[in-house]
């Protein structure tokens, strides 16, 4: 008698769970169904200088171009600008400099690089990248329990919309900068000064506790001994 009770109560809670099992939304949703990525479209414009021969001088019409094109918004402080120069190598130096101390006053900063040019050429290159906020807020799915432990369909709206808000330069969302050679010399010279135990601490900083105690030192000796006459009174 027990036995069939028993396997009754067994049915019963069987028969429950595949009740309550097909009552249960099934949960497919998948976060490709809600994407949340901030959209970018980029392209780029270049433009050729000319330059005086043998000179960094750039010529009188291409540097009124550039005025114009930085006035009128054809060349922005948010795009990526990069220059590259013909000639020797030092002289390209200076013609590239001299671009980019032409655009500084607008606010825009650029770039240097290295391209196969001809002895008197220039050539700027001008990559604007828009940014595209994703659609967000994004509820497509519903606000129902479900057992799949899926986030919310807003879930990441609000890093990618900040993200798209607050960059200043939006194509470096899409690449990253071109690497330079970098300075040898200081760099060798930090390494120098830390083998050599002579590295230079701030001499007053209020938010580097290690400055302080540097610079609370700095009056008793690079050995920490106490100053000529301190501390020898009689006792």
């Amino acid at each position: 008698m027990n036995s069939n009770r028993t396997a009754n109560r067994v049915l019963v809670a069987l028969a429950l769970t595949i009740a309550v099992g097909a009552c249960a939304p099934v949960t497919s949703y998948s976060d490709a169904e809600a994407p949340k990525r901030v959209q970018l479209d980029t392209s780029t414009t270049q433009f050729d200088l000319r330059f005086a021969s043998g000179s960094a001088t750039l010529a009188a019409t291409d540097a009124v171009r550039l005025r114009q094109m930085a006035v009128a918004d054809r060349i922005k402080p948010s795009d990526r600008i990069v220059v590259a120069a013909g000639g020797p190598p030092r002289l390209a130096a200076q013609r590239v400099a001299t671009v980019s101390a032409l655009l500084l006053p607008y606010g825009i900063v650029t770039v240097a690089t290295t391209e196969p040019l001809s002895a008197d050429r220039g050539l700027i290159m001008v990559t604007r990248t828009l940014v595209t906020l994703p659609p967000c807020p994004n509820w497509s799915k519903r606000p129902f329990s479900e057992f799949g432990n899926q986030p919310s369909s807003n879930f990441g709206c609000a890093t990618e919309t900040n993200l798209g808000m607050m960059v200043a330069n939006p194509t470096d969302l899409a690449s990253g900068l071109p690497v330079g050679a970098s300075a040898g010399q200081p760099a060798a010279a930090a390494v120098s000064r830390y083998l050599n135990d002579k590295v230079v601490l701030p001499a007053s900083n209020t938010a580097l506790p290690v400055a302080q105690g540097a610079s609370q030192q700095g009056g008793s000796g690079t050995n920490g001994s106490s100053p000529s006459g301190a501390g020898t009174g009689s006792q």
